[in-house]
């Protein structure tokens, strides 16, 4: 894919699947907004790397879920480089809670995540609106997770969280056409840190194969399956809008997998 001069924010870059997009992105001739919240040491070892395959890159500092960090790194973005082509609205918060235990989420923990999950994409739509109007034309990819589709997660006010990103996904991409493309991605399980530290190392690894033994792919997902699959939404077609796609290695088909012949 030929990216080249093209101009993409990634939001939450500083690791995981963010990380990877954003390495994608550069190593496709994009422009790229590396941004964290609180990961500097992680998000400037993601901008060298985006450097070094020889992109433009621009290091921005904020929370998506504060509505006047979302503007002025939009606003960044366009007084750098003059256009705003594209936005992968992967910041993402949770808890990990088992779905048994509703003492174990208030509303705080609700209001939390929902601030970033639901309120900061939708924050950062509109900030480079805009933006992306005045360059002619905008694609818009939310990083969502099988969790919204199936009620399975992290805890369920994140898969809560998710499921109204989906909806707002579809809102957004009948609000804002034909100008702008709004779709949207659903991980299933994908391997890193954050999903090692949440399950400890022997649920970790046990999903691990689980997903390799018993998905009709058998294959457990990387940040780089899911980066892949992210801008093959934001810059692959002009004709797709409003799609939740899927991507799990078939996780979400349930039952063992059909045996090769």
């Amino acid at each position: 894919m030929e990216l080249r001069d093209r101009v993409v924010i990634v939001t939450g870059s500083a690791a995981g699947i963010g990380a990877a997009a954003a390495r994608m992105l550069a190593k496709a001739g994009a422009r790229v907004v590396v941004n964290y919240s609180k990961s500097e040491a992680d998000a400037r070892a993601i901008e060298a790397e985006c450097r070094g395959l020889g992109a433009e890159t621009l290091l921005v500092q904020a929370n998506v879920a504060a509505d006047a960090d979302c503007r002025r790194m939009a606003d960044a973005a366009m007084a750098k480089w003059g256009r705003l082509d594209g936005l992968i609205n992967n910041a993402g918060q949770s808890k990990f809670v088992n779905h048994p235990d509703l003492d174990g989420l208030d509303a705080a923990d609700f209001q939390a995540i929902y601030a970033v999950n639901v309120v900061g994409a939708f924050q950062m739509v509109r900030a480079c609106l805009p933006h992306m109007r005045k360059t002619g034309h905008g694609s818009v990819v939310n990083i969502s997770s099988i969790a919204g589709v199936m009620g399975v997660g992290s805890s369920i006010a994140y898969a809560a969280s998710k499921g109204a990103l989906n909806t707002l996904t579809l809102s957004l991409a009948r609000a804002l056409g034909p100008t702008i493309q709004v779709n949207c991605l659903c991980p299933g399980f994908v391997q890193g840190r954050w999903m090692r530290g949440g399950l400890g190392e022997e649920r970790y690894n046990a999903r691990v194969r689980d997903q390799q033994e018993n998905t009709p792919l058998r294959r457990a997902g990387t940040p780089e399956d899911m980066a892949e699959a992210a801008l093959m939404l934001l810059f692959g077609s002009r004709h797709i809008t409003g799609e939740i796609l899927i991507c799990d290695a078939g996780f979400h088909l349930g039952g063992a997998p059909v045996k090769a012949r």
